[in-house]
């Protein structure tokens, strides 16, 4: 399918969006932004369809978060981007750069911060334009095609974080739950050189983890107690990649001592431990939330460099496409990451 995408007039930038709505369906709209010196234009091609979008689809807001496009126009302030270059963005989208969080390169824990589902309603990646300060955008590797760039954008990042901040490639480390972020944090590990074993409740994931760089694969539905897996050799480092929060003391029985478990689980629910078996196995549960821009950047020249992509399934870019990804994510059903096109 082909589509007249975003129309810039001087710097007028304008194109077309796709909103949340009270009833869930998505709905199209019109986009229009003057651009300030610091700004850039980008022409939206693909964008990833996220978990989190999930959460916002009865909101009257622009939905989507992993965005690839093209640059059309920047303000007379940009040094950073010219047009045609291709880029992205992800979760965040601006923040104060005084707090203490911003001086120490932890931008994304600014207090003051603009993040998606949060700001900037008039705005998404769900859309074929977008308006951003250009220092919250993402030069996109040559041999990253923008498909396979877009889930990179906000789950890749999500993955790569905790991996380069808490994992050593001496380290056996264990994911749990293989869907959109699994899938990539597995790549990223076996990559970094880490001993990956995968925890999943899908039997029928298991040749993908394999192939994926998992050197082994345990089923976990249905299974009570974790010492019966049969695990000799524990595990170091959890990843907790499931879609909903889960009970992580389950896996005390096959961690190794002072092991350190990072859920990436975006929720609001309470996160309950038996306090004496943390304390008296040294466990430290310490939550992943984004990446720093510094960390993007190096998780996409990592994944260009080690040829790592998601398993993605193609939807186009309209009010029914959009529709398709949400029910198929809804469902379980996407194998591993939905990418909305223009050019589907």
């Amino acid at each position: 399918m082909s589509v007249s995408l975003s129309e810039f007039n001087g710097h007028i930038a304008q194109g077309t969006t796709f909103r949340g709505s009270s009833n869930g369906r998505i709905v199209k709209s019109f986009f229009q932004r003057s651009l300030g010196p610091d700004e850039v234009a980008v022409q939206v091609t693909h964008s990833g369809v996220c978990g989190t979008d999930l959460h916002y689809m009865l909101q009257d807001m622009v939905l989507g978060h992993e965005a690839v496009g093209i640059v059309s126009a920047v303000g007379s302030a940009c040094t950073l981007f010219k047009p045609g270059d291709r880029v992205g963005w992800g979760y965040e989208h601006y923040s104060c750069g005084f707090c203490t969080p911003c001086l120490t390169n932890e931008e994304c824990h600014c207090l003051n911060a603009g993040f998606y589902g949060a700001s900037d309603f008039d705005q998404g990646s769900f859309s074929n334009i977008g308006v951003w300060k250009q220092k919250w955008l993402f030069h996109i590797p040559e041999g990253i095609k923008s498909e396979d760039a877009a889930p990179l954008m906000c789950g890749g990042a999500s993955c790569f974080s905790p991996l380069i901040e808490h994992c050593r490639p001496i380290d056996r480390v264990g994911i749990v739950g293989m869907g959109g972020l699994g899938h990539l944090a597995i790549q990223f590990a076996a990559k970094m050189g880490c001993e990956v074993v995968v925890f999943s409740g899908s039997e029928s994931k298991r040749t993908d983890a394999l192939a994926l760089g998992a050197s082994a694969f345990y089923n976990i539905q249905d299974v009570s107690d974790f010492s019966t897996l049969g695990i000799t050799k524990p595990i170091d480092r959890l990843i907790v990649a499931a879609a909903s929060l889960m009970d992580v003391s389950q896996f005390y029985p096959v961690l190794a001592r002072k092991a350190i478990i990072i859920p990436l689980t975006a929720t609001k629910e309470t996160l309950a431990v038996p306090y004496y078996d943390t304390l008296f196995t040294g466990v430290k549960i310490i939550p992943s939330m984004l990446a720093t821009r510094f960390t993007q950047t190096k998780m996409l020249e990592f994944a260009d460099r080690h040829h790592i992509r998601p398993i993605i399934e193609k939807f186009p870019m309209t009010e029914a496409g959009i529709g398709a990804a949400i029910e198929k994510l809804k469902n379980g059903q996407i194998r591993y990451r939905a990418v909305l096109s223009w050019d589907y």
